[in-house]
């Protein structure tokens, strides 16, 4: 009898995947932290016999060759992708015992990558999971975009047959598993639900129900923004990650903080959104350790600067250690634990920003205050409405544009409230007067705000 158990990393929206037998078993597209894909082979007591990639990927660092070199695994790697380590290269139809009665069978399904491969596992030759990384999602595909712009189309293209070609080889009971499409931007869109079959995808999957060119239509006029650091991850995919480090980073007093500020360096306050405009250290930004810490850090912070991490309390630090590790963000400079009034000099004060709700927002306009309303949810967001007058600076630019924002006291929105907190540490770093509106967009309409479409 096979299992399979699924590993979660909500932070990027990915899953990997443990799967075998009584004695044996297959990891596919490992996290960069193995000790836990280790763990839960312990846990089922069993071996890892191969370690499978379904591509180089371009939204996170993997542990795929370290776990094959710490388990003594095969590693298995697409034929076609440009690697510098010796592996297991499959192409289109290569089969891999994992124990006995279960086989791994490689299927070729480029779109996501040129060299994009899924694999099968079959139990006594009759399929029983696909495990599809970047090709078939839930709902979706993978985006084609991440490779060469000039290959976008193509890769469209080649996403729609690749669709096609699981749902005519495999049975509709078969469960179809991605690594991507939890939250993922390796996604093409986002869809809704944790679990599908093949048959479900045919009935209600874009790539199996549109016509070629239809799906490649609707497919590229959907194409959102790409994580500034994805061109970091495939380079060092393909030259071979080096092992994760989590023991903790050094701590850092009131006075190695405020050093490593004035030297330019980014200080994260991982600490909750309403703590940190309650009081922080001036200067120092707010990424809350429960959001999506990686993917927008990684995505504002300039490559290779140095992180000092400031927090409640050490697992919360260990915790964002190892999400950063997975985009490549290995080691902190520093981090110090507690609260503000510990992280300044003495005779300072912490810092502090008000927040508030659209209803507020309204108010102040209304009164003729001094308000400049700043967007900063992604160009896709605000096309489908947003308050007029407001000027518009997604998150992730907000770093390099702060001269963009005119004079005024700034009142930052985006969807929920995480973005704008983060947005509002970087204004209120540079010296501006800030409020950080803490609301769901849906209220904006209900408290009368005028809005805009396009």
């Amino acid at each position: 009898m096979f299992f399979v158990d699924t590993l979660e990393f909500e932070g990027l929206g990915n899953r990997s995947y443990l799967a075998g037998g009584p004695d044996a078993a297959v990891v596919v597209d490992p996290p960069r932290d193995i000790d836990q894909v280790i763990t839960a082979a312990a846990r089922r007591g069993v071996r890892i016999a191969c370690v499978a990639e379904t591509h180089v990927h371009n939204d996170y660092v993997t542990g795929g060759l370290e776990l094959a070199r710490l388990t003594g695994a095969r590693y298995l790697v697409p034929a076609g992708a440009r690697v510098s380590f010796a592996r297991t290269p499959v192409a289109d139809g290569d089969t891999v015992t994992v124990d006995e009665h279960l086989v791994l069978r490689a299927l070729a399904t480029p779109g996501h990558t040129p060299h994009h491969t899924s694999y099968v596992l079959e139990e006594d030759g009759r399929g029983v999971a696909a495990f599809t990384g970047g090709s078939l999602l839930i709902g979706t595909v993978g985006r084609p975009d991440l490779v060469e712009p000039r290959l976008t189309e193509e890769l469209a293209r080649a996403q729609h047959a690749s669709a096609h070609r699981l749902a005519d080889e495999l049975d509709d009971e078969v469960p179809v598993l991605p690594t991507h499409g939890f939250g993922s931007f390796c996604s093409s869109s986002q869809a809704e639900g944790d679990a599908t079959t093949i048959g479900q995808e045919r009935k209600t999957n874009d790539a199996l129900t549109l016509d070629v060119d239809t799906f490649v239509a609707r497919t590229l006029a959907g194409l959102d923004d790409v994580p500034a650091y994805y061109a970091h991850m495939a380079p060092a995919n393909a030259a071979g990650p080096a092992p994760v480090d989590l023991t903790p980073p050094r701590r850092a007093d009131a006075e190695e903080i405020a050093a490593r500020l004035a030297a330019g360096e980014w200080v994260v306050d991982l600490r909750s959104r309403i703590a940190f405009a309650e009081g922080h250290v001036a200067g120092s930004f707010n990424f809350e350790g429960e959001g999506k810490l990686a993917t927008y850090l990684a995505w504002l912070l300039p490559w290779g600067k140095p992180v000092t991490l400031l927090a409640d309390t050490p697992r919360q630090v260990a915790d964002a250690q190892r999400e950063l590790a997975r985009v490549g963000i290995d080691r902190p400079a520093a981090a110090a634990t507690g609260d503000p009034a510990g992280w300044v000099r003495a005779g300072q004060r912490p810092a502090s920003f008000p927040r508030a709700r659209f209803a507020d927002l309204a108010d102040a306009r209304e009164h003729g205050d001094d308000v400049v309303v700043l967007d900063v949810r992604r160009d896709s967001e605000r096309a489908s409405g947003h308050i007029d007058g407001s000027v518009h600076i997604p998150v992730h630019e907000l770093h390099g544009r702060l001269g963009e924002v005119p004079d005024g006291t700034v009142w930052v929105h985006c969807a929920g409230g995480m973005r704008a907190a983060i947005a509002a540490s970087l204004l209120d770093a540079a010296g501006r007067d800030v409020v950080a509106v803490d609301d769901g967009f849906d209220a904006a309409a209900d408290a009368g705000l005028s809005l805009a479409s396009g």
